[in-house]
């Protein structure tokens, strides 16, 4: 049995929660969740790699058991949990290392890879847009009116994210036999995002997500001149993000690794053994 180590640290004044397994010179994997998720989304993935990697999950700030300082307190932006989780790598050590993106994963990733060191040796987005195609548009439509106009009319919709239904739908939705799919890890999100205070913590994040976009260009860039090694494993499913998604990396990556599952948004809990088989041997593959 594989031990998980369940810690917490300061990084920038704020404590950070993260799990970690696996053997501490073996090469680092680090998981980085979704939203409303945490690094309990890789519950069940930590110990499926551990045996040969050192895997490190954080939860942002405002996420999981992690702190969460009010936005007047942080600046709630995927820059700045990038720059917190960049801290807390830095923190333990890492300076090469694979990422899993997923979802909001995708964005703190995105820009972990396009820093000047350069520390990211290989991807595996599950999930985690880094084009234009694949924003499922009656999704989107909300979010994008939202940040162009972030007054109560367009507030109210997008709050109905934050309520357990919806929450669940984003575990349920496109899953051929959503019986797999623990109702713990749905009303575990659902606890975590409703603290006090937490609505304008993932109201401001909603806001800064078209900051996302403009990162775009730099991020096909990247792709084009490093050939870094990708795999998507991609929830056919998805209501989010669907799978134009995924086929879009192998036009700037020519040897990009797609994957379409019968899955959703949160594909790890229907197929949990498919996703860590293609990790572990596109891993094995590109670092050993």
């Amino acid at each position: 049995m594989v031990d998980i180590h369940h810690r917490t640290t300061k990084v920038g004044g704020h404590e950070v929660f993260y799990r970690e397994a696996g053997l501490h010179d073996a090469f680092p994997v680090v998981l980085l969740h979704g939203f409303p998720a945490s690094s309990h989304m890789f519950r069940r993935l930590i110990p499926a790699l551990a045996d040969r990697y050192r895997v490190i999950a954080p939860d942002y700030l405002g996420f999981g058991y992690s702190a969460a300082p009010s936005p007047k307190e942080f600046p709630y932006t995927f820059d700045a949990l990038t720059e917190v989780t960049h801290g807390l790598l830095e923190q333990l050590g890492l300076h090469g290392y694979a990422i899993y993106v997923q979802d909001y994963g995708a964005p703190v990733g995105w820009r972990l890879a396009l820093e000047p060191s350069a520390p990211v040796r290989a991807i595996v987005t599950q999930n985690g847009n880094g084009y234009t195609e694949g924003f499922v548009e009656p999704f989107w439509a909300p979010i994008w009116a939202y940040a162009d106009d972030p007054g109560p009319d367009n507030e109210e919709p997008v709050r109905q994210a934050f309520t357990l239904e919806a929450i669940r739908w984003q575990y349920e939705h496109g899953v051929p036999d959503p019986s797999l799919i623990s109702p713990d890890a749905w009303t575990h999100d659902h606890t975590r995002i409703s603290r006090p205070g937490n609505d304008e913590i993932q109201l401001a994040l909603f806001r800064d997500y078209v900051s996302n976009l403009e990162v775009y260009p730099r991020l096909h860039e990247y792709f084009r001149t490093s050939q870094v090694p990708l795999l998507a494993v991609w929830g056919a499913g998805d209501g989010i993000f669907g799978p134009d998604g995924a086929r879009a990396f192998a036009r700037d990556l020519s040897d990009a690794e797609i994957h379409l599952l019968d899955a959703g948004h949160f594909a790890l809990e229907s197929e949990l053994d498919t996703i860590a088989g293609y990790m572990r041997g596109f891993l094995g593959r590109v670092v050993g």
